[in-house]
């Protein structure tokens, strides 16, 4: 017996509440409890979602945490002085590293990152080199280097992230894909799915006071931080949007050098020699196939291979004595982040045109080549670099490089016209965005 169309429209009417109450009403209570979580008020910023943005935050969360429970407890820390940079602080986890000791964080600065690539880990190491050079004691903060749940998950995301860098480097359609989900994130919805991820890393600051001044290179890190409770976080880098809409961050040695390094580059230049030129390849990927050592190899070029920091320091003494390289190629290798993103900085003062994919090198005090972008995000990097007049525009192809070497190499003029700009800029504090940072962090103390 079939019900008559009163009982269907009940049967209906039914349904459709139960939908509702399912749907809508289940979406809401998520989103509402995963908002609570992030303990920022974020819709106050953006103005209240639709629920169909609920949906899309509530969505992506799930996607990315699965059915992950945030932990509650702060995970137990321990700190040691880095190898590498001396006054440094890096952090552990505590009884993973038997070299380090409990954590003392009374009055220090904590400048936190996530090594996704290259150019977050650059950041903050700029960023501590501005709090040690005003004896301020300052911690490396890398959520990565904690042996945690929260570590792995993230873990999965940026190995998630270098593959699609990887694969999009090589297929223009997937580029122009990748592109706009780059260059199209600056939204509320993006920010809100920030902000519900981030609330799982909270566990791997709190072991800090909560009034301990947090640098945030990573929005993971800064979100995090303000969903455990921390009252002073200063956020550098908002991941979705250009650079240039904050600030240059750049190490202390390159700023309070420029002067010096410009005119010895200005000098080079009239006196045509030989145009050095640093090609940055490593960070998410994306020039991974490049493999310059086997297609020098293949032509049968000589060249001189450099793995060691010591190595890069000798080198850099060598060129600022005016001596030449040995051979007209050195290959800088390290399998290992801090000597790999540090040699790119040292090796900037020595060198006469810095050649790179338009991220956060774009924002540094020397002469650039732009090359080929890797998401739509970093068009706008390339374009503020030409702007301020210390880099080309994007060069997406080899006969734009090629034929600005040439430039280059038959007229001082447009070296002369990058580093004039890049004195000019300075003069304006253009180059102080770590320095301002860290003096914010310290006067909050």
């Amino acid at each position: 017996m079939f019900p008559g169309a009163a009982q269907l429209g009940e049967v209906v009417a039914i349904v459709q509440a139960l939908l509702h109450a399912i749907l809508v009403e289940g979406v809401t209570a998520a989103y509402a409890r995963l908002i609570k979580s992030a303990n920022l008020a974020i819709d106050d910023i953006h103005g209240k979602p639709d629920w169909l943005s609920k949906l899309k935050v509530v969505c992506v969360y799930y996607i990315n945490v699965g059915s992950m429970v945030p932990a509650t407890a702060p995970l137990p820390l321990a700190e040691e002085a880095s190898p590498h940079v001396p006054g440094l602080m890096t952090t552990w986890r505590e009884g993973a590293n038997k070299a380090a000791t409990s954590l003392q964080p009374q009055g220090g600065v904590v400048v936190g990152t996530i090594r996704m690539g290259y150019g977050h880990h650059r950041i903050a190491y700029a960023t501590t080199s501005w709090a040690l050079g005003m004896d301020k004691k300052t911690y490396f903060h890398d959520l990565l280097n904690l042996d945690s749940e929260e570590a792995s998950l993230i873990k999965t995301m940026d190995h998630f992230y270098s593959q699609i860098s990887r694969i999009q480097a090589e297929f223009r359609a997937i580029e122009l894909v990748f592109g706009y989900l780059m260059a199209n994130g600056a939204t509320a919805n993006l920010a809100r799915q920030f902000a519900v991820v981030s609330a799982h890393f909270r566990t791997l600051t709190a072991a800090f006071p909560r009034d301990t001044p947090i640098i945030s290179c990573f929005p993971y890190v800064g979100l995090s931080a303000v969903a455990a409770g921390f009252t002073r976080v200063i956020n550098l880098v908002f991941d979705n949007h250009a650079q240039a809409a904050h600030c240059h961050w750049i190490p202390r040695e390159l700023v309070v050098n420029i002067k010096s390094d410009c005119n010895a580059r200005k000098a080079r230049a009239a006196a045509r020699k030989p145009t050095r030129v640093l090609c940055s390849v490593g960070g998410a990927g994306a020039q991974k196939t490049f493999a310059f050592a086997n297609c020098l190899d293949d032509l049968g070029i000589r060249y001189t291979l450099v793995d060691t920091l010591q190595g890069v320091h000798d080198f850099c003494g060598r060129m600022s004595s005016g001596l030449e390289p040995e051979r007209a190629v050195t290959i800088f290798a390290f399998n290992v982040y801090f000597p790999a993103v540090a040699t790119t900085d040292i090796l900037c003062r020595v060198s006469d045109v810095l050649a790179c994919k338009p991220g956060e090198l774009a924002f540094y005090p020397v002469p650039k080549l732009m090359l080929r972008r890797v998401g739509d995000h970093e068009f706008y990097s390339a374009l503020r670099a030409s702007e301020v007049g210390d880099g080309t525009q994007e060069l997406r192809e080899v006969s734009d490089v090629v034929r600005y070497l040439d430039i280059f190499a038959k007229s001082p003029d447009a070296l002369t016209q990058m580093n004039d700009s890049i004195l000019t800029n300075a003069s304006v504090g253009m180059y102080d965005g770590c320095k301002a940072a860290v003096e914010m962090a310290m006067a909050k103390l």
